[in-house]
């Protein structure tokens, strides 16, 4: 039996939900495809209401809506980058205020927040985010904290709602930078978070053609103060590389499945190949917090996949070098699949140094294991079953 249209008890698929949210016809010449807006400049009195191109675009404002519908928030802001996301949340932060954040977390997050305790301009306390207890008790006096939905890279996975919980209690804002997830995962900002971070770089974007960061809130105070924020700092995005993230976001929910599927086809196969000391992913049953990411993520763990080789550093870099199919780069989400040893950065001296942070892309499963294990080969390592 069909089921019936949208209406009470029932909404939207979020893949229908990405194709449409934001997209409507244009009132000048009727086509679907959204226009970029690159005036600087708009005439007063208009009805439209547009001012200066430092305060609203049209290109931004269906980006923001179509990020709000998807991560049921009450607004959303987009910025030139990632960083610039991250930064303009903390910089809300009063001086001198205590920052938690997750011990593991994003490189840029913790280099932001230790430019800033250089300066005096906040005091960050870094702890094992998959710790409720020890969030819980370092949220106290804290002005701010920042959660990530997995780890990056080694896809640890906090009790989202028990930890956004105990900081709420506090009276503590958290930040949660939902990048490496998306809404296809998870939600934060239903779990009590008040804001959700992306690098719309990455997954939302999907294509590696682009920089933006978004910002995602759930109550609309908090926005009006991110958006002032953005005007007087001017840190506006390009109306192109929007237009770009606009165009990714309406295949994200297609992207991140496919790709969520071969990065557990992937961890499944690579975790009992003798090349492999050891393989992170929330999807394996050995991983710390498989069931709660079961519970948390129940339509897919991610598709980012860590796996510690053996060998030694050369041998790792090789394979990075090895590859025919996977990318040798930084970053991750996009439809071409890429590899990195994380270690090779200072701030990342703390992962094992034969760590390779796989980003799956959209190819076919069976050439992506093949030339994973053609590249262990010709490094040296021992070959697989």
């Amino acid at each position: 039996m069909a089921e019936p249209p949208p209406g009470p008890g029932r909404a939207w698929d979020l893949t229908t939900r990405a194709v449409h949210v934001g997209l409507s016809a244009d009132g000048g010449t009727g086509a679907i495809a959204p226009p970029i807006v690159t005036s600087s400049i708009y005439e007063h009195g208009h009805p439209s209401g547009y001012v200066y191109g430092r305060e609203h675009n049209p290109t931004w404002e269906r980006l923001e809506a179509a990020l709000t519908d998807l991560e049921a928030g009450a607004g959303a802001l987009v910025l030139p980058s990632g960083m610039t996301a991250l930064t303009a949340v903390v910089e809300q932060v009063p001086a001198g205020g205590r920052v938690v954040a997750p011990a593991g977390s994003y490189t840029g997050l913790r280099q932001l927040l230790l430019d800033l305790e250089a300066s005096g301009r906040v005091r960050p306390v870094l702890v094992d985010s998959t710790d409720t207890a020890a969030v819980a008790a370092a949220c106290a006096g804290a002005a701010l904290l920042c959660l990530e939905t997995m780890t990056n890279p080694l896809l640890a996975v906090p009790d989202l709602p028990a930890v956004i919980a105990a900081a709420g209690a506090q009276g503590v804002p958290v930040m949660v930078d939902n990048t490496f997830a998306t809404p296809c995962v998870a939600r934060p900002l239903t779990w009590g978070a008040d804001y959700v971070v992306h690098s719309a770089t990455k997954y939302i974007g999907g294509h590696s053609d682009l920089l933006l960061g978004a910002v995602v809130v759930a109550d609309a105070d908090r926005l009006e103060v991110l958006r002032s924020y953005r005007t007087r700092h001017g840190a506006n995005p390009g109306q192109l590389e929007t237009w770009l993230a606009l165009r990714g976001l309406r295949t994200l929910p297609l992207r991140v499945r496919r790709q969520m599927a071969t990065a557990a086809t992937l961890a499944a196969r690579l975790v009992a190949h003798p090349a492999v000391r050891w393989v992170h992913h929330p999807s394996l049953p050995g991983h710390p917090q498989h069931a709660l990411a079961q519970r948390l993520m129940p339509d897919g763990g991610g598709a980012t996949v860590a796996v510690e080789l053996r060998g030694t550093v050369e041998d790792a870099e090789a394979v990075c070098r090895g590859t025919r199919l996977w990318r040798h780069a930084t970053s991750l989400g996009g439809v071409e699949s890429t590899l990195e040893r994380r270690a090779r950065w200072a701030l990342e001296g703390y992962l094992p140094p034969t760590l390779l942070r796989l980003s799956v892309g959209i190819e076919d499963p069976d050439d992506l294991y093949w030339d994973l294990e053609a590249a262990f080969a010709a490094a040296g390592l021992p070959a697989g079953a």
